[in-house]
């Protein structure tokens, strides 16, 4: 049995790709077969963290979408290309792919203006669980609450929604939490991303549970080491003793109990 995992937040910034990124490399350097599917069509970002540009693409969701290639034919091997990033090495051989959307310009105004089917978005997803007999699906979703990103959650195993301790991502993320409960999302967690080093983890995991009445998975520090990196690499696979990477590894083992 394949798992659908969501990754979504209610605003932009909150480092979701690099988390989708991360958390996806954790499960298939354990062994697990994991694809990965970028449906932040109109801003795509997830594929510079697999070292992807342009040039590299080939096919993409957007050709997809338009009926033009098959999923499985937009789908990336990362493991038969990670490049030479030391962290990304560490993929060589995994069973891992990445269906990513196209960043030409012309491609991104055209959804924008032309929108898209989301049943073939759906029909893609399952097909490329079956086709490459993935154990888990990763969707790095759409900032915000659309069409696409509904759909999204509607059909998740599992819900992950990355906010900020900031006010507004505070009052955001509740609407989220409210329509993955009205959907029936079967597991929802809640990942609380650049905290300040001065904060208390646990009281800001405490707070942030009886505030939602949903577990929090992990607090995740702002690290200026991650931000240096500037997605480059997989961060956790390249710094694995970091506290950032400790704090991922324990979100991926939260993932793997519950699949």
């Amino acid at each position: 049995m394949a798992y659908i995992v969501s990754i979504h937040s209610f605003r932009g910034g909150t480092g979701k790709s690099n988390f989708t990124a991360n958390l996806a490399s954790q499960l298939a350097a354990s062994g697990k077969r994991v694809g990965v599917i970028d449906t932040d069509i109109q801003s795509p970002g997830i594929h510079v963290l697999f070292g992807l540009n342009e040039a590299k693409m080939g096919h993409t969701l957007n050709e997809f979408l338009r009926g033009e290639c098959t999923i499985t034919e937009v789908a990336f091997s990362v493991g038969e290309n990670t490049g030479d990033a030391e962290g990304r090495k560490k993929l060589q051989g995994k069973l891992l792919w990445l269906v990513p959307s196209s960043i030409n310009s012309g491609e991104i105004s055209r959804v924008l203006r032309d929108g898209y089917d989301v049943n073939r978005l759906n029909e893609g997803m399952q097909k490329m669980i079956k086709e490459l007999k993935l154990d888990y699906l990763f969707i790095d979703t759409h900032p915000g609450l659309q069409e696409e990103t509904l759909l999204s959650i509607a059909i998740s195993d599992i819900l992950l929604i990355v906010l900020r301790p900031d006010q507004q991502d505070f009052q955001g993320t509740a609407v989220t939490v409210d329509i993955a409960r009205s959907l029936d999302v079967p597991n929802l967690f809640l990942i609380v991303n650049k905290a300040l080093s001065k904060y208390d983890f646990k009281q800001v995991s405490e707070q942030v549970t009886s505030f939602y009445d949903a577990p929090v998975a992990a607090v995740f520090p702002l690290s200026e080491d991650m931000v240096d990196m500037g997605s480059a690499d997989i961060f956790s696979l390249r710094y694995p003793d970091h506290i950032w990477s400790k704090a991922l590894r324990e979100v991926a083992q939260k993932i793997m109990e519950v699949g």
